[in-house]
């Protein structure tokens, strides 16, 4: 396993790897339709604008093969207006890569990377269906609020979590 910082070249094997990896998280919590609608060309076109956004941190972890099995993204959300924050924006897995390790991998990833940018505070926001949340409870986020989103024309709940101390969460990473 090998965790990098993504480039342009990659763009695609996120893409696939974003569509196939919310079809099995989301199924039976954002409606078929929707998930059944996502496309591998558009998300190829969102992954190739995402890295190239300036203040986007995007890792990809590669298998042995050196094949993308999944990623992560760090930026400062426009709705994030806490002083010295940011946000942990994704971590996706293929369903066949998941609870082996990986996840705690990219987090610590991006918190090294936080604590690099003198970030004092990490908000995440996860579905209420997704149990990966109780992976950012086990690592320290504490639960925020709940918001109200629409996708796929569903009303969903969705969680936001924050972590207030970098050094903490990196100790319990190791």
């Amino acid at each position: 396993m090998k965790i990098r910082e993504a480039t342009m070249q990659d763009a695609q094997d996120i893409g696939k790897v974003h569509v196939d990896s919310w079809r099995t998280t989301y199924k039976d919590i954002i409606p078929d339709s929707f998930l059944n609608n996502l496309s591998y060309e558009q998300r190829t076109e969102l992954w190739k604008k995402n890295i190239t956004i300036k203040d986007n941190y995007v890792l990809v972890v590669e298998n042995e093969l050196g094949e993308i099995i999944g990623f992560a993204t760090a930026s400062t959300r426009e709705t994030n207006d806490v002083p010295y924050s940011s946000d942990l924006t994704s971590i996706y897995l293929l369903e066949e890569c998941q609870g082996k390790g990986i996840g705690k991998q990219l987090l610590k990833e991006l918190f090294i990377f936080f604590k690099k940018k003198n970030h004092q505070s990490i908000f995440v926001e996860v579905l209420a269906g997704n149990k990966t949340r109780y992976f950012y409870e086990y690592y320290g986020a504490e639960y925020v609020k709940t918001v109200q989103i629409n996708i796929g024309g569903k009303v969903l709940e969705e969680f936001v979590y924050v972590w207030k101390n970098i050094d903490k969460v990196l100790e319990t990473l190791e």
